[in-house]
């Protein structure tokens, strides 16, 4: 016999400022279902779980949770008035015995419960929510981006402890990683319509590319429809006094099913220009050595930063990652130990704190007031890379609309503050991208994006981030910052640093079980075998693509060049032929022997 259900909406509608969020939406939540919650940002996830936690009435429809079924909501603004720290908001609902619950919850999410509410800080403030939601453990736990605020290891506590849970939840979250861990059906909003599939997030992407297709197929097919009925009443006029009534009626029905049509959102147009070639080396770091008070943020460290390299900073929260970047990029002096920075450098910056932001500004003022930004003499202009845009223009290619121009910042979303962020930072040339927690409240289409800007970005990159899948794809190596001033670089990307660091353990491990040797039998080390990089993998599984591409470019060059006569009819077209073709050589050559290179290290391994 199925178990009734711990949450049903029914026929659900809502509107808010004359749009409609949702229209006749229907949804069951079961004991121990495990959903993510997708969309874009702006798509009503966050209003959507609100209506299921009962804290947004909706304007139509019905919402059930049966009796003796209990919901929790993690609030991302929680109302702390009236609790004295803390660890007294989180432990409110529960009883004297039970504070040991909001106690474990604290180690794990790392928030101290005697911390006064009055000094908390919002981050401090989500985690005792986070807490407070976890302790209480209800039937069906709603969690609106839980991992926000939270470093590696929080973020693997918690993983674990939805792992080991029975309870139902409804997840949102930009963490990709945490998504696919734990969930095993995904709830799908796209234009006020919400799918669901019995498969976790892993499988949404590939399942909403193929939902869109079809979409784009039917809407062609309706096209055509539209267009040989069109064409049919124009060209009859002639032919027939009486015309077919109902067909023209036809025609008006189809007219109105497209007009009806909601586009889907269109991604952001994001464009990131390198400037001026920095030097070669662009950071040489020997013997670092910091400290705040008692507490060493990183001692004797040595790093040497390559123009093209993506550096990624990792580590719990507090053990100095922003404070490393700072004394690496010039702007913090070491308490000892020498740093020298790159000529040409051109940086540009991505602050996590959002103190870029005026929060009383509107957008447009954010930017046509920004002095990197600012066109002289002109109000609603601004300058990008470079070239004088419209301010509306290209507020529209982050997504805002004409009405969000004239809003105060405030006013946003998280991803439309990180949006807006990115608006600024990309506007400028530069050749030193330092992007601190750039991850948080994106949403996965606009994070697919950043990524491939990274890729494509012909400068070099430093980041810090607690996204795992995000520093896979990015990184080329890894600093680990691990307390107590220990600061190690690793290459590759989150999970090259993991198998590194067990592969380090490994011997050490080993060597505290072994027996003692024969002093007579030589100790024999085998040689360590190289590891390829998340990178290295990947460009090993892509040059075999880009090895064809080029020959069949190169097989065209040639063709093309054999033209009997080319070089006096038109000698402009073989000279720029020629060129494309002893580039195309040359890299042809470059890739076979990177390919080589990295074949034989994957055998060795």
């Amino acid at each position: 016999m199925a178990t009734p259900p711990l949450l049903q909406l029914t026929d659900i509608s809502l509107t808010f400022g004359g749009d409609p969020v949702f229209d006749n939406l229907s949804l069951t939540v079961h004991q121990g279902d495990r959903v993510a919650l997708v969309g874009r940002n702006g798509s009503g996830k966050s209003t959507l779980m609100k209506v299921m936690a009962g804290l947004v009435e909706a304007d139509r429809g019905d919402r059930v949770v049966p009796t003796g079924s209990s919901v929790g909501y993690m609030e991302q603004d929680p109302d702390l008035s009236g609790f004295e720290t803390l660890g007294d908001f989180a432990a409110s609902e529960l009883a004297a015995s039970e504070m040991y619950r909001v106690e474990r919850a604290s180690e794990g999410l790392k928030f101290d419960p005697e911390r006064p509410v009055a000094t908390a800080s919002g981050g401090e403030r989500r985690r005792a929510a986070l807490a407070k939601l976890m302790a209480e453990a209800p039937d069906l736990m709603l969690l609106d981006e839980p991992t926000n605020h939270l470093d590696i290891e929080a973020i693997s506590w918690l993983e674990d402890e939805l792992k080991s849970t029975r309870k139902g939840f409804v997840l949102i979250s930009h963490d990709r990683r945490f998504l696919s861990e734990l969930t095993r059906a995904t709830l799908w909003i796209d234009r006020g319509v919400v799918r669901r599939q019995e498969q976790g997030f892993s499988a949404f992407e590939a399942w909403r590319d193929k939902a869109w297709d079809e979409e784009d197929t039917q809407r062609h097919k309706l096209d055509r429809k539209i267009k040989a009925e069109g064409r049919w009443a124009v060209e009859g006029i002639s032919a027939r006094r009486t015309r077919n009534q109902g067909r023209l009626r036809a025609l008006q029905d189809l007219r109105k099913e497209r007009s009806s049509q909601i586009r889907r959102q269109g991604s952001a147009a994001l464009e990131l220009t390198a400037g001026p070639k920095s030097g070669k080396k662009v950071i040489e770091a020997k013997g670092i050595t910091h400290a705040f008070g008692d507490t060493t943020i990183v001692r004797g460290f040595d790093i040497t930063i390559q123009r093209g390299d993506r550096v990624a900073f990792v580590g719990p929260n507090g053990v100095g990652k922003t404070t490393l970047i700072k004394i690496l990029t010039g702007e913090l002096a070491p308490d000892e130990g020498s740093v020298k920075l790159g000529t040409n450098l051109v940086p540009a910056i991505f602050d996590q704190s959002r103190a870029q932001l005026d929060p009383d500004a509107s957008l447009w003022d954010s930017l046509t007031q920004d002095r990197g930004m600012r066109v002289s003499g002109s109000s609603d202009q601004v300058m990008v890379r470079g070239a004088p845009r419209h301010v509306v223009g290209y507020l529209k290619d982050f997504l805002f609309d004409e009405r969000q121009a004239r809003a105060p910042v405030r006013s946003l979303s998280g991803g439309e503050k990180a949006r807006l962020l990115l608006a600024k930072l990309l506007a400028r040339e530069s050749n030193l991208l330092v992007l601190d927690e750039p991850t948080n409240d994106l949403d996965v289409e606009t994070l697919d994006l950043l990524q491939e800007l990274l890729d494509d970005y012909d400068g070099t990159v430093m980041l810090i981030s607690h996204d795992r899948d995000f520093l896979d794809r990015v990184a080329t190596t890894t600093v680990a910052m691990e307390g107590r001033g220990r600061a190690t670089v690793y290459a590759g990307g989150w999970s090259d640093y993991q198998a590194q660091k067990r592969a380090d353990a490994a011997p050490e491990k080993k060597a505290r079980q072994a027996p003692k040797q024969d002093s007579a039998a030589p100790a024999t080390k085998p040689e360590p075998k190289p590891l390829l990089s998340f990178t290295e993998r990947h460009r090993l599984e892509e040059l075999p693509e880009v090895i064809d591409r080029l020959t069949a470019e190169i097989a065209k060059l040639e063709q093309f060049l054999a033209e009997p006569d080319l070089f006096t009819k038109a000698p402009l077209k073989f000279r720029k032929a020629t060129d494309a073709l002893v580039e195309r050589q040359t890299a042809l050559a470059g890739a076979e022997e990177e390919w080589l290179e990295l074949a034989e290290k994957a055998e060795e391994a």
